[in-house]
């Protein structure tokens, strides 16, 4: 089993994972970059072993169950035992209250019994400062108090006091709530509280994937995928976190270990085009006003590639040496270096990243004709640096090319402003950044193949094949069918794909050669592959590909070609976006299915 086997809820500002037997095993806050006070996926520090831990234990645990309650992000756990078994249900508030939407920094976990005399242990184990640091307690009647540093989580519950404090073993005869957050007072009973919060959060997210346009097969896949993708951003400010977790390895022992809890440019334009495909627009709508302020408060020479939830510039990379890290593969990093890079592709996917909303009229906040200046000059800048080095989309560290994916999302950057100003009837703009586009293309055209591979190669005059020149067709830069692209892709599949895998590039890393497979370039390929009329070939890969999602129907980053285990941060949102893309390009259509 996997230990990335994992159950996520949340309510788009703070989130949980929680393992097949109901532990909590990774859970920050205030917010998904914050402190884990529940850090057991990293490990605990020495001579703290087993903290960072809330687990609900079944005494003479034999097995467990575990899956969503319907289209929601509500987890449903069932333990089994010699003597019983009961039922524990997990969620973190999300609904709409006094017309605002409710988010709190709360987890809630009801326990009932539905079998026999089941008997428990509740661990209540939370660690600050990536565990460094216990709590002090105090408690009431009904709560406990975990003092930190800088934060005091409150736990309410109607269970014994005494029996939680103690961690004692007691016999579960009737329901249970337990509500941890912030050190507040409930305003209505627990179990009262407990109970509203379900059903309106149930609610909540039947009424969401409801309004979802889904495709007609892989319904349940797609959902989940959406679901989780929301899960994902940050519904205050409207930025996209690329996952939840920090630090697990793209492979074992690899040192590839990194803090994925921010908001890079390139990954959220995937999930809002994903979103949007579902006509989930609302996203597009927060994600705009997020990436306008970026936008307006960019200052340097060039964008950085990545933000903090809150636009956050600066991410300063760091080792934690508290916590040992995942299985004990670390090191722990906190922070990100990428904030420092210079990716050139950021300026097309930031265009990319809002073109829509100018051209959708459903938003209820549509962009203005300034919001489009802002833009020109983006695309500026991704003219003036289209040709020039960067770290490229893989973020290499040692290393600046001009990187081919760079230079094509720049062309995509100067060919939507084209489309953009023609829309809202700018035409000498839409002439001047198609001429713009054009001197581009040709120049990507020529310097990125390589006769001598017989495909586009990874940079400019380059030699090695990389997965991510795929995206020329996404991005509509050169048709499926065009010969070049359908010999670019025999190249990679003789050399990068490893059955329905694909790994990112051909060239050794700053840490040698990847040795796992990268789910997005898997689903890259089978959506090309789908538009080249290769369905057959296409759906057989994305079927391999859904048996690689954990029991949940989750993603992380990387899968061992060998095994199947996943690797990487987790959930990917680069993954659950490839799922979505995959099932409504390749599903058949209503119509033809009723």
């Amino acid at each position: 089993m996997s230990d990335l086997d994992l159950g996520v809820v949340g309510n788009c500002s703070f989130a949980a994972l929680i393992d097949r037997d109901a532990r909590v095993v990774w859970c920050c806050t205030p917010r998904f970059d914050g402190d884990p006070v529940f850090h057991c996926l990293l490990g605990a520090p020495k001579g703290a072993e087993g903290e960072g831990v809330f687990a609900i234990e079944l005494e003479d645990h034999t097995q467990s169950e575990q899956h969503y309650d319907g289209n929601t992000a509500i987890l449903v756990t069932t333990l089994h035992g010699k003597q019983g078994s009961l039922r524990v249900t997990d969620f973190v508030p999300c609904f709409w209250w006094r017309d605002r939407p409710f988010y709190p920094q709360t987890l809630v976990r009801r326990l009932s019994p539905i079998s026999g005399s089941p008997r428990i242990r509740i661990h209540v184990r939370p660690r600050f400062d990536y565990g460094a640091s216990a709590p002090s307690l105090t408690f009431g009647a009904h709560h406990i108090r975990y003092i930190g540093s800088n934060t005091t989580l409150r736990l309410t519950t109607n269970a014994p006091i005494d029996y939680v404090r103690e961690e004692t073993l007691f016999n579960l005869n009737r329901p249970l709530d337990l509500i941890l957050g912030v050190d507040e007072t409930l305003s209505e009973g627990v179990e009262q509280t407990a109970h509203a919060f379900e059903n309106r959060t149930r609610d909540y997210w039947l009424t969401w994937a409801h309004r979802l346009a889904i495709p007609y097969e892989w319904q349940d896949a797609v959902i989940r995928a959406a679901i989780t993708l929301k899960l994902c951003t940050y519904e205050p400010t409207g930025a996209i976190v690329a996952a939840l977790t920090t630090s697990i390895p793209e492979a074992p022992h690899t040192q590839r270990n990194w803090d994925y809890r921010y908001c890079w440019v390139r990954d959220a334009y995937f999930v809002v085009r994903a979103l949007n495909r579902l006509a989930a627009v609302r996203k597009m709508e927060n994600y705009f006003g997020w990436l306008m302020n970026v936008v307006s408060s960019a200052t340097q020479d060039h964008l950085q590639p990545v933000y903090g939830v809150g636009r956050e510039a600066v991410l300063q990379e760091k080792i934690v040496t508290t916590l040992p890290g995942y299985r004990g593969m670390g090191p722990v990093r906190i922070g990100n270096q990428a904030y420092e890079h210079l990716q050139h592709d950021t300026y097309g996917n930031v265009i990319l990243g809002v073109a829509q909303a100018f051209l959708d009229r459903r938003l209820l906040s549509p962009p203005t004709r300034t919001d489009f200046l802002h833009l020109e000059e983006m695309g500026r800048k991704a003219l003036a640096n289209y040709d020039k080095p960067d770290a490229g989309m893989w973020e290499l560290r040692s290393r600046a090319s001009v990187h081919t994916t760079s230079a094509v999302m720049c062309w995509a950057a100067l060919d939507r402003l084209s489309l953009i100003a023609d829309y809202i009837a700018e035409p000498e703009r839409a002439r001047d950044w198609r001429e713009k586009a054009d001197q581009v293309k040709d120049t990507i055209l020529s310097r990125a193949w390589s006769r001598q591979r017989g495909a586009f190669v990874d940079s400019f005059n380059g030699e090695y094949l990389d997965a991510g020149v795929l995206l020329m067709v996404e991005v509509g830069f050169i048709e499926p069918n065009d010969p070049r692209m359908i010999s670019t892709m025999e190249q990679i599949e003789n050399v990068l794909a490893r059955g329905p895998h694909i790994l990112r590039y051909e060239a050794p890393d700053d840490f040698g050669t990847p040795k796992t497979a990268f789910n997005t370039c898997s689903f890259w390929r089978i959506d090309v592959l789908a538009r080249m009329g290769r369905t057959e070939e296409a759906r057989e890969y994305f079927e391999q590909l859904l048996a690689c999602r954990n029991r949940l129907g989750m993603m992380s980053e990387d899968i061992d070609i060998e095994t199947g285990e996943q690797w990487g941060n987790y959930p990917q949102t680069y993954s659950m976006v490839g799922i979505i893309n995959c099932a409504m390009r390749l599903s058949r259509s209503w119509e033809k299915a009723i």
